[in-house]
């Protein structure tokens, strides 16, 4: 195991270096002297080592100065990504000038190029902490008519750790008490992998759960976990969550009003034999409605063919970032956002609160979705 993480570590700050070797010499060529120095070049070498250390960094601690250390890095990575691209249009477009006889200036192709990547990473920052409610009215065969009318709140991947910790899962709790859901569902990934402290976390929950609270939801928070979750060891961060208020779906059925809500963990999802056999115990009632809680839209034809009426799922980010949010959809298809349907299955993917990595959205947003059931 330690091995294999070795030549993973290996390969990822292989691949960093290369891209930022090479935007150095991008930036020395268009730029002249003043951007080849040896003060330059050693910038760039610690901007490669920077995301790989304070990853191993964030692993085993949550000081200010780490989280800092890491927020900063993870933005460079993002903002290096759009640099790439501008570095790579900008020898092709240094190309096609010649080709032509225009013979632009070099430096005023980075010039115009670089800055409108700066432009972008930073409308990406931004964007990415402007938390949205998405609401969306569904219909379902079977719905109790109890639950006509009524909201469901969806929150995923908040991904809480160094970039989004104490200060934004407030935040979140604040916007879902003024939304009032009758139920919040969490579909999981709610923290990010690395270090943190878990109480001070959870704390938030605590609000939107206790019966005496103006906040409390009336039909309680629900958690599944998702493959973020997988980095801990469950008593790391279970423990707190649960004694927020939160409960756990742990590969089960619950009826909340006549309303049938199941969750299933990822990695219990993972294999598909395991997958349709949860679902089989589950015992799902075809006759009647019922909201499934997966972190991923992944094995979309065994919830099918199980019965179940409506998945809610994350997980994909939407690809986050352009030109990532273009690979997301070819991977994912029609099932990358938003409302969907496989079957007689709907599934609802949101794009998520938080983020993941770079602290970017470019063509995704942060959001919170509102379900009313109609």
């Amino acid at each position: 195991m330690r091995s294999r993480l070795i030549v993973f570590i290996t390969i990822i700050q292989s691949i960093l270096f290369l891209g930022h070797w090479f935007l150095y010499s991008t930036w020395a060529s268009f730029w002249g002297p003043r951007f080849s120095s040896t003060t330059v070049k050693v910038v760039f070498v610690i901007l490669s080592l920077s995301f790989v250390l304070a990853s191993l960094r964030a692993w085993y601690s949550h000081h200010f100065l780490v989280r800092l250390f890491y927020t900063a890095s993870a933005f460079w990575l993002g903002l290096a990504s759009y640099f790439m691209w501008a570095a790579v249009l900008g020898w092709i477009v240094l190309g096609l000038s010649k080709l032509t006889g225009l013979n632009w200036r070099p430096q005023y192709i980075a010039d115009v190029l670089f800055s409108a990547a700066l432009l972008t990473g930073v409308y990406g920052l931004v964007n990415a902490f402007w938390l949205r409610v998405t609401r969306v009215s569904l219909a379902l065969p079977g719905l109790p008519e109890s639950w006509r009318g009524r909201t469901a709140a969806l929150v995923s991947d908040t991904h809480l750790g160094h970039v989004r910790n104490g200060r934004f899962i407030r935040r979140v709790a604040k916007r879902l008490a003024e939304l009032k859901p009758d139920v919040v569902f969490i579909a999981g990934d709610l923290y990010d992998g690395t270090s943190g402290d878990f109480a001070r976390l959870a704390e938030p929950w605590k609000e939107l759960t206790a019966r005496r609270s103006q906040a409390a939801v009336p039909h309680g928070v629900f958690y599944i976990a998702g493959n973020h979750e997988e980095f801990y060891g469950d008593a790391e961060y279970l423990g707190p969550l649960l004694r927020a208020g939160v409960r756990e779906l742990n590969n089960e059925k619950i009826e909340v009003e006549g309303l049938q809500v199941m969750g299933v963990h990822y990695r219990d999802a993972a294999h598909p034999e395991d997958y349709a056999e949860i679902l089989r115990r589950a015992g799902i009632d075809r006759a009647r409605a019922s909201v499934l809680l997966l972190h991923a839209p992944i094995h979309l034809e065994i919830a099918d063919a199980a019965g179940v009426s409506l998945q809610l799922s994350g997980h994909t980010h939407g690809g986050q970032f352009f030109p990532y949010t273009w690979i997301a959809g070819r991977v994912w298809g029609k099932f990358l956002h938003g409302l969907q349907q496989s079957g007689n299955l709907r599934i609802y993917i949101t794009y998520g609160a938080g983020t993941w990595g770079p602290p970017l959205r470019v063509g995704t947003r942060p959001e919170i979705v509102l379900i009313r059931f109609e």
